[in-house]
């Protein structure tokens, strides 16, 4: 934004940011139109409602006044502005209300505004007793039971005027990690100011009066552009309280009991089964219990030496980092690579690193400057082969977080292997993370940010080669998100001699498929669906080699150049086809929960949906129809 005396952004900045404000600002107005006009009526065709004061029986004003009384009114400050009491501090993306009284206080002046903070330890979304809506779920929400009670708040005051308003400030982390030399201590200083930093954004309910808003601008220092004018609660987001809500089946999935996988038992032993070959898992539809199960068994086992780990983000409660403690606490040599800046994990982080350290497991923070976002698990066990007795290493490769939770919501592959070339790999690659010392050349692994760009644009070449020399080119990659540059370019170039391209990416997708001389080839398609898509899969054709990578790497510049990233081939033939099988396959034909991209950017649903084939739900059947749950 501009400030006096000239300084500020340029015009081309100042233009970039006026049209990502216009397509925000009505961006968030189609979502409150969805809300109002399309969400809203749904629910109540479902006899599920969302009931606001106008709408609320008498006996249903009498329990949520009861409930207002009991539960809230007793968590509420009210805080009359004066300049004893000045604007208190607001916390990002916090529920607040902003209130115009009339009238004149206790010390009979006539002060005008004050402010309610509502505080997050209350639910959100609440639900009426059944007796109250019978036939139906009833809810109300938590800013509506206090917009219907303000003026109980403010004694022989009048409420005149109001709003709900929620800021949302910078939240990102500012640590020069070349000036800092205890990055740890460095995060934890910058955390505790990130609830107060800079506002960026104001949001404020659609009947805001002028003052109020102009007040609030005042006070955040906020121009217009920033502020947008809400018709409904402010935080949409917290509606997903609901869904614990609702009772009735039929709105719900059918639960989903992750199986283990085929000859791998809850009882097995389970380095002899890797032993036996190298085992794949498929979240959500297999369970990542096997992986708690190995590092459980590691722990109690003797002839485990070592154990060593990434972590991106675990959760809080982690049974992982348990596991971590109890093994360093038995006297294994533990080492963690934490990732402290995962963005929203950093204190979570932070405080799982050093209840490590206090157990006596060895911490190290990565890179500086690149975030740690490969997925590795290396356990190292004393065992007796042809008589003698030597250290043989056991690898857990995913594509997604060592996050017990979001494997139940996350689609993502994990292998476990004694494969003792990826092994070796991975242990280069944690002697890299802990030494500082140069990466020694990698047999099968792409690492990021050395090798792994160059590597997907070389195989993609090497496509576009096949089909030059006459034979087919194909390319099929599966990633979050597809911005980098020099590897849109190569696919680019890759279509316009002829190699077959598709690219499933969930989010972020800057390249442009089935224009006309350049990405004719390309076509790309998003599937949002039950669970939130987050494999990596790399595919080439390879003249008929059928390469496959599972990675934990999207194809943007921040994971191929600045951090610490992994892609791995599948070594057995099995497992190669399970994962085009399982993991692109059915994606490819997916009819109902898929978006094509068109060549105009835009998304639009497949020209056939009522055939309504959904790749995870045939995922889901065929893990039930196995027989292995």
């Amino acid at each position: 934004m501009r400030e006096a005396g000239g300084i500020g952004p340029s015009a081309p900045q100042w233009e970039a940011f006026t049209r990502i404000s216009e397509r925000a600002h009505a961006l968030v107005e189609r979502q409150y139109t969805l809300y109002n006009e399309e969400i809203i009526p749904a629910f109540a065709r479902a006899r599920v409602v969302i009931a606001g004061h106008r709408e609320r029986s008498e006996p249903q004003r009498a329990w949520v006044r009861d409930y207002f009384v009991r539960e809230v009114a007793p968590l509420l400050s009210p805080i009359g502005l004066d300049p004893a009491h000045p604007f208190p501090q607001v916390m990002n993306k916090a529920l607040n209300f902003i209130v115009q009284l009339e009238g004149k206080d206790a010390f009979g002046r006539p002060t005008g505004v004050a402010i309610v903070k509502v505080p997050r330890a209350l639910p959100r979304v609440i639900a009426l007793p059944q007796r109250l809506a019978p036939g139906r779920q009833t809810f109300v929400l938590l800013s509506s039971v206090i917009r219907a009670h303000l003026g109980d708040l403010f004694p022989r005051r009048t409420v005149t005027g109001f709003s709900q308003f929620r800021v949302t400030r910078d939240s990102d982390l500012w640590v020069d990690e070349r000036e800092v030399s205890n990055l740890r201590q460095a995060v934890k200083f910058e955390l505790a100011q990130r609830h107060f930093g800079n506002a960026v954004r104001l949001e404020i309910l659609r009947s805001c009066p002028p003052q109020l808003e102009a007040l609030l601008c005042s006070q955040f220092a906020l121009p217009p552009e920033t502020v947008y004018r809400v018709n409904g609660p402010v935080n949409l987001v917290r509606l997903n309280q609901l869904v614990d809500h609702l009772t009735q089946p039929r709105h719900r999935f059918p639960p989903l009991v992750p199986a283990w996988p085929k000859g791998v038992g809850e009882d097995s032993d389970m380095f002899a089964a890797i032993r036996r070959g190298d085992i794949l898992l498929h979240h959500p539809f297999e369970s990542f219990e096997p992986v708690v199960e190995l590092l459980r068994q590691a722990i109690t086992d003797p002839q485990v030496v070592a154990i060593r780990m990434t972590l991106y983000r675990t959760g809080t409660g982690s049974v992982l980092v348990d596991l971590l403690a109890e093994a360093a606490r038995r006297g294994k040599e533990v080492t963690v690579v934490v990732e402290l800046q995962a963005r929203f994990d950093e204190e979570a982080n932070v405080n799982l690193a050093e209840r490590l350290e206090t157990v006596g497991a060895q911490v190290v923070y990565g890179v500086v400057g690149m975030k740690t976002h490969a997925k590795m698990l290396l356990i190292l066990r004393r065992e007796e082969r042809r008589g003698r007795v030597r250290v043989v290493p056991y690898v857990h490769l995913g594509t997604g977080n060592y996050h017990p939770a979001t494997t139940k919501l996350y689609t993502d592959f994990g292998l476990m292997t004694a494969e003792p070339a990826i092994c070796e790999d991975v242990e280069k690659i944690f002697l890299h993370l802990t030494s500082l010392t140069r990466v020694q050349r990698l047999r099968h692994l792409w690492m990021a940010p050395f090798t792994l760009q160059r590597h997907i644009i070389a195989a993609i070449e090497a496509e576009a080669r096949h089909v030059r020399g006459g034979k087919p080119g194909r390319v099929v990659a599966k990633v979050n998100a597809l911005t980098d540059e020099a590897t849109i370019e190569a696919l680019y170039a890759a279509s316009q001699v002829g190699v077959s391209i598709d690219l499933i990416v969930r989010g972020a997708c800057a390249l442009r498929p089935g224009v006309k001389g350049l990405s004719e080839n390309i076509r790309v398609r998003s599937i949002v669906g039950r669970f939130l898509e987050h494999h990596r899969i790399y595919y080439f054709r390879a003249g008929g080699a059928d390469k496959v990578y599972l990675a934990s790497a999207d194809w943007m510049g921040r994971n191929l150049l600045r951090r610490i990233e992994i892609a791995w081939p599948l070594l057995d033939p099995v497992l190669k086809e399970r994962v085009i099988d399982e993991g692109l396959r059915p994606y490819l034909y997916d009819t109902a929960d898929a978006w094509i991209l068109g060549s105009d950017g835009a998304y639009a649903p497949p020209r056939n949906p009522d055939r309504g084939f959904r790749a995870q739900q045939t995922l889901i059947e065929g893990r039930s129809s196995s027989g292995e749950e």
